[in-house]
C-alpha cells in the first residue's frame, strides 16, 4: 500500500490506491484517476511507488470503463422490461404506437424515432407516428415498397442502416423521399422491421441529424423494442377486432368471451414472466412457470443447443431444423408432436424453446408460447452479459497463473473469490482444434472448465485449461472427446502437471505445450494425453537436457553430410528401419531403384561405421531419429 502525502510534505495523506478506490465508488471522471498520479510525483514520491501507482491507476480506469458497459447494458435492458410492462398496459393502438416511438427515442438517444405502418391496398407504407420530428413533409411521406430505406425495410423484413442517407447509394432514392429526408435534416437513419410470424406490417425508425454509425448492439435494441412493439400492436389489433366483433355479432359473444380471455390469460402469463425475470429468475423458473401455465412439458436451450433447464419433459436432441423454420418465419413451429420457438434478439439467434405434452396448439396458446421466447430473450441477453463479465475475469486469472511473475498469495486469494482452490492439485491443458472454429473451440472449453471447477481462457492464442486432476493424461483424453464433439473437429489436448498451487503452473502449462507437440509430432491428433503416455518420447521430452546432444552424438555425421549437399540420408535412413531394414520395401516407399537404395546405405556405413546396423547401434539410431523428427516438428 501506498504512504500518502500532500502538496506540504506531510507523507500521512498522499495519494494513493485507496484514492483510486474512493473515485471508483464515486463515479469520478477518467480525469480524477489521472490527477492521483501527478499529485505523487509532485508529492516527490519515489519512482518505484509512482510506478505502482500509474500501474493501479491503469488498472482502476479499466475496472471504471468494464463498470460503464455494465452500467449501459443495464440500463438498457432495464427500459426494455419497462418497455414490455407499459405496452403490455395499454389497450389504445394510437397509445401504443406512440408509447413505441417514445421508448425508442429514449433508449438510443437519437434526435428523431419514427414509425410507418404497410398499407397492403396501396402496396407501400406510410408514416403513421413520430417524435422529434419538425417537417410537415416527412410527417406525410410515403415509401413504396423497395423505394429509400424505409421501403427496403418493408420489402424485405430486414433491418439497414446508413451513416449518411443522401451519401449511400445502396438505396433507390426518389425526389420526394430525399426532398422530405432533406426537409427534417437527418443524416443518419436506422429502420428496422415490425413483424408478425413471417408478414412484415410495418417499419421502426431512429434517425440523428449528424453523420454517425449505428453498433450491432443498437441494432439489437432496437430490433428487440420492435418485437415488443409488434406484439403490442398484434395485442391491440385483436381488443379492436374483439370490440367490434361484440358490437356487430351478437351470436358470436361465446366466442368472443373465449378469445377474451385467451388474451387475458396470454397478458397475465406474459406479465409473470417479465415480473419472475425482473425479479432476478433464471432459466429453470422460467420453464416452471411456462411449463403450469400451458400445461405442458418445456426445455429451453441456447443458441449452441446446450440445455440450459428443463420440466415435466424428458431430455431431447435438439431439432435444429424446427429451430431453423421458426427463426427464418418468426413464429413457434410444430415438430413430431412437439412445438419449438426460437429465442431471437433482432436477427440474432439466442436459444429456444421446445414444448412438448401439446400436439394441438391452440391459437392463444401459440400465441402466448411465442410471447415466452421474447421473456426468454430477456432473460437469455442478460446471462449472457453476466457470463461474459465472468469470463473476462477468469480469463484475466487464467494468464497470469499460467505467467512466471506473480504473487503466488495474491492469485491464489483471487482464484478462491472465483471458487477455485489452488491448494488441490491441478493439471493444465493445451488443446489444438486444427480446422475447428477457435470460438466455439473456447465456449466447449469453457463449459468443460466450469464442469470441474477450474478456468478456461485464451494464452499466446492456444485454448487452456486449469482444471483439477489426479490424472493429468486421463482428464486430458476426456477433454479430447469432449471439445472434439462440441466442435465438430479433431481435437488434440496435451496435459501437464499436476501441480499444487500458483507456482507450478507455468511450468505444468509448458509441459502440457511439450506434449501437444509430441502428440501432433506421433501421428496422434485427435487424441489427450500427458508424457507418461506416451513411453520413452515421454520420459526424454520431459527432460530435455542432454536430448540435442544424444541426437548430434548418435546422427550427426548423416545431419551435416546432408546439410553440406542437399541429400536425404537421413530419410532413407528412416525408411530403412521403417520397413523392417527390407531394401525391397524401402525402395518402394522412396520410389527409387534398389541399388540406388544399397549405394546409400552403403554411404551411410562409411559416416557411421560399419556396425551401424547391428541390432543395438540400430536401436540407438531409431531412438536418435525419432527424437530427431520430434524436435523438427516442434
Amino acid at each position: 500500500m501506498l504512504p500518502t502525502v500532500t502538496a506540504t510534505g506531510n507523507p500521512n495523506t498522499r495519494p494513493g490506491p485507496r484514492r483510486l478506490l474512493d473515485l471508483l465508488a464515486q463515479g469520478a471522471p477518467a480525469e480524477e484517476f489521472a490527477r492521483t498520479a501527478a499529485e505523487a510525483k509532485e508529492a516527490g514520491a519515489p519512482a518505484d511507488e509512482l510506478a505502482e501507482l500509474a500501474e493501479a491507476t491503469e488498472v482502476a480506469l479499466r475496472i471504471r470503463r468494464t463498470l460503464g458497459r455494465l452500467r449501459r447494458r443495464e440500463a438498457q435492458l432495464t427500459a426494455l422490461f419497462d418497455t414490455a410492462s407499459d405496452l403490455a398496459a395499454l389497450r389504445d393502438l394510437d397509445a401504443v404506437l406512440r408509447a413505441i416511438v417514445h421508448r425508442a427515442k429514449m433508449l438510443l438517444g437519437t434526435d428523431v424515432t419514427y414509425l410507418s405502418l404497410n398499407d397492403e391496398a396501396a402496396g407501400d407504407t406510410y408514416m403513421r407516428v413520430t417524435d422529434g420530428s419538425v417537417a410537415a413533409s416527412f410527417q406525410r411521406v410515403r415509401l413504396g415498397m423497395g423505394e429509400g430505406l424505409g421501403g427496403l425495410v418493408a420489402q424485405t423484413a430486414r433491418p439497414y442502416a446508413t451513416g449518411d442517407y443522401q451519401a449511400d447509394g445502396r438505396f433507390h432514392h426518389t425526389g420526394a423521399i430525399d426532398s422530405a429526408v432533406q426537409d427534417e435534416g437527418l443524416r443518419a437513419i436506422l429502420g428496422v422491421p415490425l413483424r408478425l410470424g413471417d408478414r412484415g406490417i410495418g417499419v421502426l425508425y431512429a434517425a440523428d441529424r449528424t453523420p454517425r454509425e449505428f453498433t450491432p448492439d443498437e441494432v439489437a435494441l432496437l430490433s428487440s423494442l420492435a418485437d415488443h412493439a409488434a406484439i403490442a400492436i398484434d395485442g391491440a389489433r385483436l381488443l379492436e377486432e374483439t370490440r367490434t366483433a361484440l358490437v356487430d355479432l351478437g351470436s358470436a359473444n361465446a366466442t368472443v368471451r373465449a378469445q377474451s380471455e385467451a388474451l387475458r390469460r396470454a397478458e397475465h402469463a406474459h406479465d409473470q414472466l417479465t415480473d419472475l425475470v425482473l425479479r432476478g429468475g433464471d432459466a429453470a423458473g422460467v420453464a416452471g412457470r411456462l411449463a403450469d401455465i400451458l400445461d405442458g412439458g418445456i426445455l429451453i436451450h441456447d443458441a449452441e443447443g446446450a440445455e440450459l433447464a428443463r420440466t415435466g419433459a424428458k431430455p431431447l436432441p435438439l431439432p435444429d431444423g424446427a429451430v431453423a423454420a421458426s427463426r427464418a418465419g418468426g413464429r413457434a413451429v410444430s415438430s413430431d408432436g412437439t412445438w419449438v420457438c426460437a429465442v431471437l434478439a433482432g436477427p440474432e439467434l439466442l436459444g429456444s424453446i421446445v414444448l412438448t405434452g401439446r400436439p394441438d396448439l391452440a391459437d392463444a396458446d401459440r400465441l402466448l408460447f411465442e410471447r415466452a421466447g421474447v421473456v426468454t430473450a430477456l432473460l437469455l441477453l442478460l446471462r449472457r452479459s453476466v457470463a461474459e463479465t465472468e469470463d473476462r475475469v477468469r480469463g484475466e486469472l487464467l494468464n497470469d497463473l499460467l505467467s512466471t511473475s506473480g504473487d503466488p498469495g495474491s492469485l491464489s486469494a483471487r482464484a478462491r473469490r472465483l471458487g477455485v482452490d489452488l491448494d488441490r492439485p491441478y493439471g493444465v491443458f493445451v488443446a489444438h482444434g486444427g480446422t475447428a472454429d477457435r470460438q466455439r473451440l473456447l465456449a466447449a472449453a469453457t463449459r468443460g472448465a466450469r464442469a470441474r471447477d477450474g478456468l478456461a481462457g485464451l494464452h499466446h492464442g492456444q485454448v487452456v485449461v486449469v482444471a483439477p486432476a489426479q490424472d493429468p493424461g486421463a482428464t486430458a483424453h476426456a477433454l479430447a472427446g469432449e471439445l472434439g464433439q462440441a466442435a465438430s473437429a479433431e481435437v488434440t489436448v496435451g496435459a501437464g502437471g499436476p501441480a499444487a498451487g500458483p507456482a507450478g503452473l507455468p511450468a505444468a502449462h509448458a509441459e502440457a505445450h511439450r506434449c501437444l507437440s509430441a502428440l501432433r509430432a506421433l501421428g496422434q491428433s485427435g487424441r489427450g494425453g500427458a508424457l507418461s503416455d506416451l513411453g520413452f518420447v515421454g520420459v526424454l521430452l520431459g527432460d530435455q537436457a542432454g536430448v540435442s546432444e544424444y541426437v548430434r552424438s548418435t546422427l550427426g555425421a548423416v545431419l551435416d553430410y546432408d546439410t553440406a549437399r542437399g541429400t536425404d540420408l537421413t530419410g532413407t535412413l528412416e525408411a530403412y528401419f521403417a520397413e523392417g531394414s527390407s531394401l525391397t520395401r524401402t525402395k518402394t516407399v522412396l520410389h527409387v531403384h534398389v541399388n540406388t537404395v544399397v549405394q546409400r546405405l552403403e554411404r551411410i556405413g562409411r559416416l557411421l561405421g560399419p556396425d551401424w546396423n547391428t541390432p543395438a547401434r540400430a536401436l540407438e539410431l531409431q531412438l536418435a531419429l525419432r527424437l530427431h523428427r520430434l524436435a523438427t516438428h516442434r
